[in-house]
Order: structure tokens, then C-alpha cells, then sequence
């Protein structure tokens, strides 16, 4: 009995112990990331942002419009194609080792769609019966899937609706395996296509020529297939490859490129490919997934070659002889981590580590620009992403939320702003197909981005994502991020959403108005109050749990009645059942006290009548 009692108390202790450590740890993490601010915005005056007021050394703000090769471009057999092709039980029929590893793959695959047991003992039939068996879902239910927009063969649709806008930037990106269709081992000049060379020049010019400059990205998620087949950036022979690849780029087009991408999300790449498997070049095994965030994991082998290229690359592109000196940096993606309950502070922690700014930090002295990829905030529940249904969220299930944009580039400059080189937005945009949300939300991520010039930040420039709905990644057609709709039943026709028509009036004025952001709010809050639906394509498990799957068919959800806009956005506090007793335990007295009122008490005689003072 007393070793039942001591055994009590110390798991009583420990678990104080752990609670408490972890309240320290989450009011730290508060502290610094979710501490309300005053926003610099005046939001009494008739123009809230004014983009003219503002230059830097490399000249005016600008707005861009950004596409990429695996999005658009039609007659690209690329990764991504065989990828979708690929049935995932025809792993059966490949030789033993191949198939074995992929077994693996998908037996951890069907754990996340939840075929395993849930915390009740009972199965999840909800994802199981709501994901797709594909690997690229909405793309086998599309009519010309490979198609994808026809950039390659007529890129001049998507230019001159990009033309039409008033930008002038035009990011796009060069897919390596269609200049370098195979290995190189025999050497380079048997290994490139040289007709798409000369004909990724043609579009560079068609950009130019519609006065736009090009920023190109150079590898935008796509591994060649056959770079996949001997273990990618695994190995450190892909540097080579690549510098190859981009000296043939370089040489061919430099003159035709105004700012340089090396990489785009490495981390992303990294993560989705090698330590998943949920994209094409990879399919790791149990013991490699278990030690990818070790030191000499595959995660941090991976994201050290493509350091290693790209500072390689930046190297040889500033070895070119130019009148102006080139801008070369990356676009890092940037979500905006919070962590759902009172356990998952070292959840975000570690995530962040990883993703943040490691990949910044390795090749800080080589940047001319720091690209930031922003699309919203992920709750962090475990090791998954928790779905709040309080706050809104995009197709494809990420949290709308502008004042993270804000956040994170006063959080970079304050980290880097020794090395004296501006920021640019290279990504921001939203999947939504009503384009109710896009109206406030390209909106408010404007002022976020506004009012953090306001407070020193260097930004050069807003690159919008995308022109036209476009084939995304694994989610296939299904989220719609385009300003444009896509007819694929109808010969790809093109119809220009509201949104194209707002953004079009922010670039030629280069403001942002009281009245432009009043009519987007007001339209959205008449949904939102009406219940009306909108679609959403992201599998959601019994206890909330968002999946990396995307679906063949939206589910619907109700647009959110929650005040999002910049700077008024309240930060819910920690979800967990504790936390919320916890919270309950200390206001509860609070909100008494504030309903007990002090009366005066008049002295009576037994008559009732009130006794005066003599």
C-alpha cells in the first residue's frame, strides 16, 4: 500500500511537473509570436496602403503574377504526369525491391487515411471512405488533365492576362527534365533538348515583350525522373546535374531574366518527397522515414546539397558579365505555426527548427533577396494539423490568417536585416472557387505587407498566386487558386473571376482603399451570416485531424463568421480539455466579481420607513 502511494505521488508530481513546463514553455512562445500589436495602419483615412510612396535601391514597388512548369505547360512528360499515372497497386507487378519499398509507402499511407484504429477502438471510416486511392487526386476525374493550361504550346493566354493586370514582374519557372530529357552520363550534349532551350527563349520574350520582366525559377518541385531513379538530392552528384542544367539556362537566357529563383520551398520538397513520399522522386522506407530529422537523416542531407546548388548557382550567375547585377535568391516557404493545446508547444518548436530559417541561415551570405512563400497559419496538434472549425480556411486547408504575413517579416528582418538585402513576397494567394474569400483575402495580406514597410521592413515587391486555376501538385485540380477560371470542358476557355478585376485596381493605382476593403468584407460576412457553402478539399479525420491527401470530390463547409481581417484577428487561446478548464477555473471568478454590485443598505425602522441621520 505505501508503494502504491508513493508510486501515486510521484506520477502526481511528474505530471505537475510536465504540465507546468509546458505552461512556461507556451507562455514564452505567446510572448514572442502571438503578443497583440497595434497596427500602423490608419484605418480612418480613404486610402489605407499607398505602393507609390515607397522605393528602395532597386526601384519601385512592384506587383507580379507567378505560374510554374508542372502547373501549366502541356507536352511535359515530367515527374509529375507519371506520377498521376501511376496506380498505386501496381506496385505488385515492379521487381521485388522496388515493390517492397513501395508497400511501405502505401501501408503508412493508409495509417495516415485513418484505416487504422482511432483512439476509440473503432475504424475512421470518414477518411477512409472520403480520400483518394490516387496519388495526385482530382486529376483521373478531369477532363485533359495533361494539358494542364497549354503554356508551352500557347503561352501567350496566360501573358496577356497577366499583361492586363498592370504587373510587372512575370515569375515563371524553366522544368528541368525537358531540357535535360536523360542522365548525362555520356556527357552533356547528348543529354539536352535544345529545341526547348531555344524555345523556353521564345516565351521569355513573349513575357518581354508585353512589357513584363521575368523572375525564373530554376527547380520549382520537379525532379527529373530519371535524377528519382538513383536517389535525387540524396546524392551528391544531383549538384552537378543541376549546375549543368543551370549553366545552359544561364548562358542561354541571361540576358532575357531580371531576378533569379534558385529553389523553390526546399523544405517542402524535402519533406513531401523524401521524408513522405507523398510526392514523386521518392519512396522511403520505415527506417529512413524514422530517421529523417537526425542529423544524418535524409531531411537534413537533402536540404544541405540543395544549399550547396544553390549557392553554387549564385556563384556562376554573378560571374556573368552585366550592366545591372543580377537579383538571385530563394522563395522559402512560410506557415505561420500555433500550437492547437497546451502538449503541442514542442511540436511547433520542432517544426520550426526545421523549417523556419535553417535553410535561410546556410546560405544567408549568398542571397540578394529573401523570397517569402506565404499562404496562412496551420494549427499543430501532435504531429498532425488540427482543422479549427472557428477559423476559416482555404480549399486546400490552410487557416486564413493576414496578420501571420506580418509576423513573419518583422521576425525575418529582425534576424537578418545585418545582411542588408529586401524581401520580396514571391507567393501569396488562396484556393477558393466562390472567390469570396480571395476578394478580403488578397486584400488584407496587402495591408499585412503594408504595414510592415510602415515599420522598416525592405519589401521589393507582391508576387500574386496564380494567373488561372492550374494543376496543384498531389490536391491535382481540385483547390482553385487562379484570379481566372478554367473551362476544361470547354477547350481550357478562360473566364475572368471578380477578383482579377480588384487586383487589376490595385496594381494600376498601386492603393488599396477604405471602399475597396469594405465591399470584400461585406460580401464575405454575407455569406458567412447567410450559411452558405462553399468547397473544400482536404480529408478530415473524427477528432478534427487534417490529412496531407487531397480529394477526388469537395466536401462542404460553411464559410466562418470571424473577423480575420488585419490587425483585428484574437488569438484563441490553447484548445486542449485543460486548458480550457484551466482558462474556465481563473476567469469564472473574474466574470462574478464583475456581475456582484455594491448596494447601499438604508437603515429601517419596523415600519419600513428609512431612518435619517439627526
Amino acid at each position: 500500500m505505501n508503494i502504491l502511494t508513493f508510486l501515486v505521488k510521484v506520477a502526481g508530481l511528474l505530471g505537475t511537473i510536465t504540465v507546468g513546463a509546458n505552461a512556461f514553455s507556451y507562455s514564452r512562445f505567446r510572448r514572442r509570436n502571438l503578443r497583440n500589436f497595434r497596427s500602423p495602419i490608419d484605418e480612418s483615412k480613404e486610402v489605407l496602403a499607398d505602393f507609390t510612396s515607397h522605393e528602395h535601391n532597386e526601384g519601385k514597388f512592384f506587383f507580379g503574377l507567378a505560374t510554374a512548369p508542372a502547373h501549366a505547360e502541356d507536352e511535359l512528360d515530367d515527374a509529375w504526369i507519371r506520377f498521376a499515372k501511376e496506380t498505386p497497386c501496381s506496385a505488385e507487378d515492379e521487381e521485388d525491391k522496388k515493390g517492397k519499398r513501395k508497400k511501405v509507402k502505401l501501408a503508412v499511407g493508409a495509417i495516415t487515411k485513418g484505416l487504422a484504429k482511432n483512439i476509440d477502438g473503432k475504424e475512421d471510416n470518414t477518411v477512409a471512405d472520403s480520400t483518394s486511392t490516387k496519388n495526385v487526386a482530382a486529376w483521373h476525374n478531369t477532363p485533359h488533365a495533361e494539358d494542364r493550361l497549354k503554356f508551352w504550346s500557347d503561352p501567350d493566354q496566360e501573358v496577356k492576362l497577366a499583361k492586363d493586370t498592370g504587373v510587372t514582374v512575370f515569375r515563371m519557372g524553366i522544368d528541368w527534365s525537358r531540357i535535360m530529357p536523360k542522365e548525362p552520363t555520356k556527357g552533356i550534349k547528348e543529354a539536352v533538348d535544345y529545341e526547348a532551350l531555344e524555345h523556353y527563349k521564345w516565351i521569355l520574350n513573349r513575357v518581354r515583350s508585353n512589357g513584363m520582366k521575368v523572375m525564373l525559377t530554376l527547380f520549382h518541385h520537379s525532379l527529373p525522373p530519371w535524377a528519382a531513379d538513383y536517389g535525387g538530392w540524396k546524392m551528391e552528384k544531383t549538384v552537378d546535374y543541376f549546375m549543368d542544367f543551370t549553366r545552359l539556362v544561364v548562358d542561354s537566357m541571361f540576358d532575357l531574366v531580371d531576378s533569379w529563383v534558385t529553389f523553390n520551398e526546399p523544405h517542402v520538397f524535402a519533406m513531401l518527397t523524401y521524408m513522405c513520399g507523398s510526392w514523386p522522386g521518392n519512396n522511403p522506407d520505415f527506417l529512413e522515414m524514422a530517421t529523417s530529422t537526425l542529423p544524418m537523416g535524409v531531411f537534413h542531407r537533402v536540404m544541405h546539397w540543395m544549399a550547396v546548388a544553390h549557392s553554387k548557382a549564385y556563384d556562376y550567375i554573378h560571374g556573368k558579365t552585366s550592366l545591372e547585377k543580377p537579383l538571385v535568391g530563394v522563395a522559402h516557404h512560410v506557415s505561420f505555426m500555433r500550437p492547437y493545446g497546451l502538449f503541442d508547444v514542442g511540436s511547433v518548436t520542432f517544426s520550426n527548427s526545421l523549417t523556419m530559417y535553417s535553410y535561410i541561415d546556410s546560405i544567408c551570405e549568398k542571397l540578394d533577396f529573401i523570397g517569402i512563400n506565404y499562404y496562412g497559419q496551420e494549427a499543430v496538434c501532435g504531429v498532425g494539423l488540427k482543422l479549427v472549425e472557428t477559423d476559416e480556411y482555404s480549399e486546400s486547408g490552410r487557416g486564413v490568417y493576414p496578420d501571420g504575413l506580418y509576423r513573419v517579416l518583422l521576425m525575418f528582418h529582425q534576424r537578418y536585416k545585418h545582411l542588408k538585402v529586401p524581401f520580396i513576397v514571391t507567393e501569396n494567394g488562396v484556393s477558393d472557387e466562390t472567390d469570396v474569400i480571395r476578394r478580403p483575402y488578397m486584400i488584407e495580406h496587402l495591408l499585412a505587407l503594408y504595414a510592415a514597410m510602415l515599420k522598416g521592413v525592405p519589401v521589393l515587391g507582391y508576387v500574386f498566386w496564380t494567373i488561372s486555376d492550374n494543376w496543384e501538385w498531389a490536391d491535382g485540380y481540385g483547390p482553385k487558386f487562379g484570379l481566372v477560371a478554367v473551362d476544361r470542358d470547354n477547350n481550357l476557355a478562360r473566364t475572368v473571376r471578380p477578383s482579377y478585376h480588384l487586383f487589376t485596381k490595385i496594381v494600376k493605382s498601386g492603393k488599396i482603399t477604405r471602399e475597396d476593403r469594405s465591399l470584400a468584407w461585406d460580401e464575405l460576412q454575407k455569406a458567412a451570416k447567410a450559411g452558405k457553402l462553399r468547397p473544400f478539399y482536404r480529408a478530415v479525420d473524427n477528432n478534427g485531424l487534417m490529412y496531407a491527401d487531397g480529394l477526388d470530390k469537395p466536401q462542404w463547409r460553411q464559410f466562418v463568421d470571424r473577423d480575420w481581417r488585419f490587425g483585428h484577428y484574437q488569438v484563441d487561446g490553447l484548445q486542449d480539455p485543460l486548458s480550457r478548464v484551466a482558462r474556465t477555473l481563473l476567469i469564472w471568478p473574474v466574470i462574478m466579481k464583475k456581475k456582484v454590485r455594491k448596494v447601499k443598505v438604508k437603515h429601517a425602522d419596523e415600519s419600513g420607513l428609512a431612518l435619517q441621520p439627526a
